[in-house]
């Protein structure tokens, strides 16, 4: 008799974090196959009834071309559906399963009859990057139920591990990394643990680009982009397929596709420098190690900036907000920048942010704002975005630390690590502090915010290498916007 479905929260502590609250279009029938369903998702058990004929609703369907191949409703009673492009305006919620193979079988069609997803979906998402498997089951996270963990022991027993033939000679902890399932056909070994991002994180600002007007240089080695807002340099962790390497490639008629060299955030424009060689990648990662690649960023902040070098050091956290603090604290990134120069001009008019899309985010004052030309000494994940806002002058349009700002001019003690914080009489206390200041900070911006990548250089080879970007979207008219 073969083992009912079990609908699990995940294996996979980081992603308890991801909310997830599913569209009604999107119910879907328990399995009666003989694989374990490990899932995030928190649905009344009474949406598990319903029929088992699925439909993935606009957000997750695109509108039909005749080069398109549909496909109609099988014996599966798969949905009809045409392909994951073009993509919506909006993000689906997230959704992400988890699954633990019982027997051998083929990546595509075990995901496709363990969720009721149609093929093509699945071969869709495949290419998306946004599958992923692992030869172990991860490890449940402290806070699991007895359930959870019961599941995890099944599929991860001793006397089990050892018939494996794939994880001889790897430990337990080599087993369980992950890597991206590449074709739908992949054999997947009994025990073989899937990670699928049912709704990957989209990009639609890539369609609206004209990519080679965007392309600052170009030479046998590289390719720098003056990147648009909106967009990731090399893709997210659901989504490779819709990013600034891949729609370069394109326009530019690569053979082969550029590589990331660095990184700038979504919602920030200017330049990036793409390889299009893994000799020139290990060239210019290694300038980045000894600094000797030089950053100029434009950053259009809500108040002014005195010049001269701000130092803080970051909370060695990979979640965003992050936080910064003066005081130099045990295990915590350095961060320095230095402003160059910042002048006062006028708030962008309304039909400009009305154009880009900026997030005012209810700052009191948008009268002025102000332009500041920094050199970014440290490279760390949002660290202009983060100090700016800790002296109080956050970048327009940031609503992830806006808010957070805008909170602390009200009450300056709110920040546990600023300079009127308040003494706390405890961890405890001082952690509690910590959640409640997070709270306060914003979603990260879908849209642009004002800040600019607007110069880059380095030498190499006693060659001088200098690049820049175009006008930022703060000082062009909107009929001049690059949205076209």
């Amino acid at each position: 008799m073969p083992k009912p479905a079990a609908s699990l929260a995940s294996l996979l502590p980081q992603l308890w974090h991801r909310p997830f609250s599913p569209p009604l279009s999107l119910p879907r029938a328990l399995s009666s196959s003989s694989s374990s369903l490990l899932t995030t998702r928190h649905i009344p058990r009474s949406r598990f009834r319903s029929s088992p004929t699925t439909h993935l609703g606009a957000a997750a369907t695109a509108v039909t071309t005749a080069a398109d191949p549909v496909e109609a409703p099988t014996a599966n009673l798969y949905p009809l559906y045409d392909r994951l492009l073009p993509c919506p305006s909006q993000d689906f919620p997230p959704r992400i399963e988890h699954l633990v193979a019982r027997k051998d079988e083929v990546a595509g069609d075990f995901i496709s009859r363990s969720l009721s997803l149609p093929p093509l979906y699945v071969a869709d998402l495949i290419k998306f990057g946004a599958v992923y498997y692992a030869l172990v089951a991860p490890q449940p996270p402290p806070y699991a139920d007895p359930a959870h963990v019961r599941i995890f022991r099944e599929v991860t027993e001793p006397s089990i591990l050892r018939r494996r033939a794939s994880i001889k000679g790897k430990t337990v902890r080599e087993a369980q990394k992950t890597f991206r399932v590449t074709d739908p056909s992949q054999h997947l070994e009994a025990g073989t643990y899937l990670r699928v991002h049912v709704h990957p994180k989209r990009f639609p600002r890539n369609y609206e680009i004209d990519w080679k007007s965007r392309v600052v240089a170009t030479t046998d080695s590289y390719v720098v982009l003056n990147k648009p807002a909106a967009t990731a340099v090399g893709g997210s962790t659901d989504n490779i397929e819709e990013s600034c390497v891949v729609f370069t490639s394109r326009a530019l008629g690569l053979e082969s596709p550029l590589m990331t060299t660095h990184q700038i955030d979504n919602c920030s424009e200017g330049c990036v420098v793409l390889s299009k060689t893994k000799e020139f990648c290990s060239v210019f990662h290694g300038l980045i190690r000894e600094r000797q690649v030089k950053k100029l960023y434009l950053a259009l902040t809500t108040g002014p900036v005195a010049p001269g070098i701000i130092t803080h050091y970051m909370r060695p956290l990979n979640r965003a907000p992050r936080l910064v603090s003066e005081d130099q604290i045990g295990g915590w990134y350095l961060c320095q920048m230095e402003i160059l120069e910042c002048k006062k001009v006028p708030w962008p008019k309304s039909l400009i942010t009305k154009v880009h899309k900026v997030d005012n985010c209810g700052w009191p004052k948008q009268e002025a704002a102000y332009e500041c030309k920094i050199n970014l000494m440290t490279g760390k994940t949002h660290q202009i975005r983060a100090q700016l806002a800790a002296i109080g002058a956050p970048i327009v349009g940031d609503s992830a630390y806006m808010t957070g700002a805008i909170a602390a001019k009200a009450n300056p003690s709110i920040n546990p690590y600023g300079r009127e914080s308040l003494n706390y009489s405890s961890e405890e206390e001082k952690a509690a502090a910590v959640e409640a200041w997070v709270a306060c900070h914003g979603k990260e911006p879908k849209s642009v915010i004002g800040l600019q990548a607007s110069e880059i250089s380095w030498d190499y080879e006693g060659e001088r290498h200098y690049h820049k970007a175009g006008v930022p979207w703060w000082r062009q008219d909107a009929v001049e916007s690059d949205l076209v």
